[in-house]
């Protein structure tokens, strides 16, 4: 029989290792994306993880230098690709904010409404997708399944179904067509059984479980001083969010709650989403309960399109408001503004300078993704290789809008 020699080193003596560097990305399936994490290992363990960003970068910033506010919208889709609406909302605001007026008490229902439809979308998605990059298929399967039918009710307002620029500035740009309350009442009435079924899937799931408690932890101070917001600040029991504590539009006419959780592990930051599905269900059901009659678009000729585009046929007037503002667009007062919301994946604010012509001086957005994107340093040092699909899936960024 063959001697096993045991192999020993004598005592006190470390082995003899050295530090690895490893890409993770910009071609990989748990980045969501194109991003590439340059990882300093020592042995399994992560002792940095560098981000290297821009791989989708597009210049939308510089970009918007050139096109009238209007046509920025479509720009704003681009951003989180998963939330359009909550983008041109955002936008819609900034731009606002500078000419001093507000959307019809209609159009601001429609498009909190439409905000929340996103915010659901968007968290449904990472509901799915982190188990699946865990191992736990099944989840995304289910996930994906609601996801088609908020696609569908995108579709029946906007016309599209991921780049909607429905908003507008004063407005929105067409009103709720017939049969639309009735759809989204039955997905209010199927949709928080769902969500139930979600969380059985991973309650009992052991190696997602595992895999995820405890794992990542961000504290509360790190979360502030990284600048995260979002789910990925609440996960860690700060009690932060912009609909409430600063509220736009509606919602201060609107009861929902803050969801927050204390652990500030991968699994909390899972959680957080999943009940704020619930509480944008209930926003919702709210929304169109109060929803008044009324115009959707502001009544300023020289800021909005002609609503009714029958005249724009007929009128001369109506027909050279249309050409002109989709020629040249409207002049915005001279001044600077930065308007932020609370987006699915955080603060998204837009800081505009305005020059006084119809095409903004200088841009800068806001981006949460950006920015939480940092929660790697706070939560990836000193963790196992492994632990970095976990982590970097529970921040949920989209490289769109990090890039920009």
């Amino acid at each position: 029989m063959t001697e096993v020699t045991e192999l020993s080193r004598p005592a006190g003596e470390a082995l003899d290792t050295k530090e690895v560097l490893l890409n993770l990305g910009p071609q990989h399936p748990s980045t969501h994306g194109v991003l590439r994490l340059v990882l300093e290992l020592d042995g399994e363990y992560v002792a940095r993880v560098d981000p290297h960003i821009g791989y989708l970068h597009r210049g939308t910033e510089k970009l918007a230098e050139s096109f009238t506010y209007t046509q920025i919208f479509p720009l704003t889709d681009r951003l989180d690709y998963l939330c359009p609406p909550s983008n041109n909302l955002a936008f819609a605001l900034a731009v606002e904010k500078l000419l001093g007026i507000e959307a019809p008490i209609r159009a601001q229902y429609m498009r909190v409404l439409m905000a929340e439809l996103a915010r659901i979308s968007g968290h449904l998605l990472i509901t799915g997708a982190l188990p699946m990059d865990l191992g736990a298929m099944t989840a995304l399967v289910y996930a994906m399944r609601e996801r088609e039918m908020i696609m569908d009710l995108l579709e029946m307002i906007s016309g599209a179904r991921m780049h909607t620029s429905f908003c507008r500035v004063g407005g929105v740009r067409e009103d709720l067509p017939d049969g639309f309350f009735p759809k989204i009442r039955e997905f209010c009435d199927i949709f928080p059984n769902r969500i139930r079924d979600y969380e059985r899937l991973v309650e009992n799931n052991r190696v997602f479980l595992k895999r995820t408690q405890g794992i990542g932890v961000i504290s509360a101070e790190d979360g502030i001083d990284l600048g995260l917001s979002g789910p990925n600040l609440r996960a860690s029991g700060v009690d932060w969010d912009i609909r409430r504590d600063e509220p736009y539009e509606i919602y201060d006419r609107l009861a929902f709650n803050v969801i927050t959780r204390d652990e500030g592990d991968c699994y909390a930051r899972w959680q957080c989403r999943v009940e704020e599905m619930r509480e944008s269900v209930r926003i919702i059901e709210q929304c169109l309960d109060q929803m008044p009659e009324g115009p959707f678009q502001i009544d300023m000729p020289t800021i909005a399109f002609p609503v009714d585009k029958d005249r724009v046929h007929c009128s001369m007037e109506a027909l050279i408001q249309h050409f002109d503002l989709s020629a040249y667009g409207f002049k915005v007062p001279k001044g600077e503004v930065y308007s932020a919301i609370e987006a699915p994946k955080g603060e998204l604010g837009f800081y505009i300078i305005s020059d006084g012509s119809q095409k903004p001086f200088r841009m800068k957005v806001r981006a949460p993704s950006f920015v939480n994107l940092q929660g790697l340093f706070g939560a990836s040092n000193a963790r196992f290789l492994a632990d970095m699909i976990a982590v970097l899936g529970s921040l949920d960024p989209v490289m769109a809008e990090v890039d920009k």
